[in-house]
């Protein structure tokens, strides 16, 4: 620990390394409760009647709600300044939506449920990145991350285990397994309000830290740096080619792979994958910079290439490669956001950001929904060529970057 960061936990009542690893804590007690839920979604609404291109266009839409209503809920924290309030809300909506879906009976009230709890993410999710990124300028940007996403997907690991137990003790009864999640949800909140008593300021932290990386000035007429854009551009063209785990699953249980049961075992393993991802690429992002998000388009044709076949073992390997490519998504990509862009436009930053990201996850769900439904080939094809456009798009960011 340096002398500018114990200064900056003595001003804000919590050494930043302790702040990342309680922020983590409660992002492992969230993940506890929408993992859980994720973990079954394509299966839930193949039980109620989805089919492919449904579950797709759902999938899509929640991952469209979570990154899109970003562009509201960025520039509304900037401009009140009210962290701390945004990222209890969203976390609120999300562990309440979560229970209500193992109640319903319907398609339609399951879809909006689904979309719901994205939503709950795209409230809180620009607050609670600024916040991390305070703390993660004394850290280290791509550990800081990195550790709060390896916590992160603990929760990520125990839910869908814990909801693939319960399924397989009730015979398959989504209601049991998704209610019993209300309980971590009442301990998120608990532990945000406490938090957010110990530490009202986070900002304090990255005002006392050293300089970690050259960070541009805001733009003539308050605009991003042009850099932020080419970034937003790869991140979008890569997200395009992602199949949402949903279609994963539904492949995985249509074709007879895998028992409903089953799925959130995998999807367990594949949270397991992502927190070691995330902590490789965290500790070569702080030595190598942005040259390692060359991973991800990588990954992202591989999980095309192998989650889509019919042998089990080769689909079970492309759903762990999945994993891989989400734990990236979910903790270098962050990272190199809070590098590019200056602390008091950096909550529209990631606001703007996951909004292109948005519009990216929703058509890389009807795609992929599509296109599995039309010809699997095809489907690889297309990704394949997508991810190389991804490549020449991240080779033109380093170029821009400071």
């Amino acid at each position: 620990m340096t002398t500018d960061q114990t200064a900056a936990g003595a001003s804000s009542g919590m050494r930043p390394w302790r702040f990342v690893v309680w922020f983590g804590t409660v992002s492992m007690l969230a993940d506890f409760v929408y993992e859980g839920a994720r973990s079954v979604t394509g299966p839930l609404l193949a039980s109620l009647g989805a089919s492919s291109l449904v579950v797709g266009l759902v999938t899509g839409a929640g991952e469209a709600a979570a990154l899109g209503l970003r562009l509201v809920s960025g520039p509304l924290a900037d401009r009140t300044r009210r962290f701390w309030g945004l990222a209890i809300a969203g976390y609120a909506l999300t562990v309440v939506s979560v229970p209500l879906l193992g109640v319903v009976g319907t398609l339609w009230a399951a879809c909006v449920l689904v979309i719901a709890e994205r939503v709950g993410k795209a409230v809180r999710s620009p607050a609670k990145d600024t916040l991390l990124s305070h703390a993660t300028a004394a850290t280290g940007r791509g550990r800081g991350f990195a550790v709060h996403e390896a916590l992160d997907q603990v929760g990520a690991l125990v839910g869908p285990l814990l909801v693939a137990g319960v399924l397989a003790l009730t015979g398959g009864e989504y209601g049991p397994a998704l209610g019993m999640l209300a309980v971590p949800g009442v301990a998120v909140l608990g532990l945000l309000v406490w938090l957010r008593a110990r530490v009202p300021d986070p900002e304090a932290y990255e005002r006392d830290a050293p300089a970690t990386s050259p960070v541009p000035p805001d733009a003539p007429g308050g605009r991003l740096p042009a850099v932020f854009w080419t970034y937003a551009a790869f991140t979008a063209v890569t997200t395009t080619g992602f199949a949402t785990f949903g279609v994963l699953s539904y492949h995985l249980v249509e074709r007879h792979l895998l028992a409903a049961a089953w799925v959130p075992v995998l999807y367990a393993g594949a949270m397991a994958v992502d927190a070691v991802a995330a902590l490789a690429t965290g500790w070569l992002y702080d030595r190598h910079g942005p040259r390692v998000l060359i991973a991800l388009p990588v990954l992202t044709a591989g999980v095309a290439g192998l989650a889509f076949s019919n042998t089990v073992a080769v689909a079970v390997a492309g759903s762990l490669v999945w994993g891989a490519a989400m734990g990236i998504q979910e903790s270098t990509l962050r990272a190199t956001v809070a590098d590019l862009v200056p602390s008091g436009r950096r909550a529209t930053a990631y606001g703007l950001f996951a909004g292109v990201v948005g519009a990216a996850s929703l058509t890389g769900g009807a795609l992929t929904g599509g296109l599995y439904g039309y010809s699997i080939p095809m489907l690889i094809t297309v990704v394949v060529a997508i991810q190389a456009l991804a490549v020449v798009l991240l080779a033109v960011m380093r170029t821009k970057r400071p």
